[in-house]
């Protein structure tokens, strides 16, 4: 491993730190390195408005102040060139005395993309990129996705049996319902904590919530700048008000509906609870409205955990970018069990779906398979792009 390898180690560690504080910014870290030693690093949170490069300098500054002119800086992400909560950290940079800065990829925002590295190299500064850029890029790939697109990277996560199952129907004996009421393993379990950890909204039909009451929160342990929003589709706002859910709401759960139903919304919303009346699609809701609303409230990712029903319209939709399916070792058979999608009719292309840049990951007894339907970095500008700010 390179010198540069081994300090952009470090710049990313620093960013992965700031996973849930950031966003609707990107996770950014920085270090300031002079004759093979760390002086000053960072990591941006979005509550504390400066950038990570901004507190690397300082930190360096503070310990090591007549050293920083000189030093190289390492990022995983091309520091900002533009005015917005704060000022450009290319000046910043610049007015230090930096001599060399080593970033993993290009920022994706179309306002900043290889501008902020022109205006270092305008500045006699040496840049370095693409160390670390397979790393950077999957870290920040729902910022990518959102500040080119506004709309949010969607990751489809399920839970299956070897023969596609995700359960049993609710129709059955409740000791059978017991015996299935989880497909994996605690290690698989836990990793859906880590799922939603670094996700902005979880999106659930509210048969999932009928049948399981489940609270639906972030139980990572980690830090987080603003709750986890949790969003149920339900079209006839069927919703139950002694659920969990509601009776835990703090202004982090938001209902989409289409029926005008006057008395259950007001039932609803006197309890704090966001509701949305859209028009009809898959699911009783269209799921592209569902999606651009989520974007426009500044949600970076949205995670799906619902059942076979709302797996199936949102397959339908097109509105998924990526799958995290986990697996166990287990068959299930066709005795009323439930398949991982339905209802989607003639909506798969002749040749099927298929994930691109696939990954295996084994927890336990149990593996998952993660996959894209689209990349991220690759989708059309659909919006007027903003600063990241």
């Amino acid at each position: 491993m390179t010198l540069d390898e081994q300090f952009m180690e470090r710049a990313i560690e620093l960013a992965r730190s700031s996973v849930g504080l950031a966003s609707p910014n990107p996770v950014v870290g920085a270090i300031i390195e002079r004759g093979g030693e760390i002086i000053g690093e960072g990591s941006h949170s979005y509550a504390e408005r400066k950038h990570a490069e901004i507190l690397a300098l300082e930190a360096a500054s503070a310990t090591s102040g007549e050293r920083v002119p000189g030093a190289t800086m390492y990022l995983n992400l091309e520091p900002c060139c533009h005015q917005g909560r704060t000022g450009p950290c290319t000046e910043a940079i610049i007015s230090a005395g930096i001599k060399r800065v080593v970033a993993a990829m290009y920022d994706p925002n179309p306002l900043v993309r290889g501008k902020g590295f022109d205006r270092l190299r305008e500045a006699g500064i040496e840049v370095a990129t693409g160390v670390g850029e397979r790393e950077a890029r999957k870290l920040n790939e729902a910022f990518a996705n959102w500040i080119r697109t506004r709309r949010p990277l969607v990751t489809l996560k399920s839970a299956l049996t070897l023969d596609g199952k995700i359960g049993k129907k609710q129709s059955l004996a409740r000791k059978e319902l017991d015996d299935w009421r989880w497909i994996t393993g605690e290690p698989a379990r836990a990793n859906v904590q880590e799922l939603r950890h670094v996700t902005d909204a979880l999106l659930v039909g509210v048969g999932t919530v009928i049948a399981d009451d489940p609270l639906l929160t972030d139980r990572s342990g980690k830090p987080r700048r603003r709750r986890l929003l949790r969003v149920v589709l339900d079209s006839a706002l069927r919703l139950p008000l002694e659920s969990r859910l509601v009776r835990s709401v703090q202004d982090d759960l938001v209902v989409f509906c289409s029926s005008n139903n006057r008395d259950s919304r007001h039932e609803l919303e006197t309890r704090g609870i966001r509701v949305e009346q859209i028009s009809v699609g898959g699911e009783g809701v269209n799921f592209h409205e569902v999606i651009t609303q989520l974007g426009e409230m500044e949600n970076l990712s949205v995670l799906i955990e619902g059942g076979s029903r709302i797996n199936g319209a949102a397959l339908a939709a097109n509105v998924v970018d990526k799958l995290f399916l986990y697996f166990a070792p287990r068959l299930l058979g066709e005795r009323g069990s439930v398949p991982f999608s339905s209802g989607m009719g003639n909506s798969y292309p002749p040749s099927g779906l298929r994930l691109l840049k696939t990954a295996m990951y084994h927890f336990g007894e149990d593996f998952a398979l993660e996959g894209y339907l689209k990349d991220p970095y690759a989708a059309p500008a659909e919006a007027e792009p903003t600063p990241s700010v």
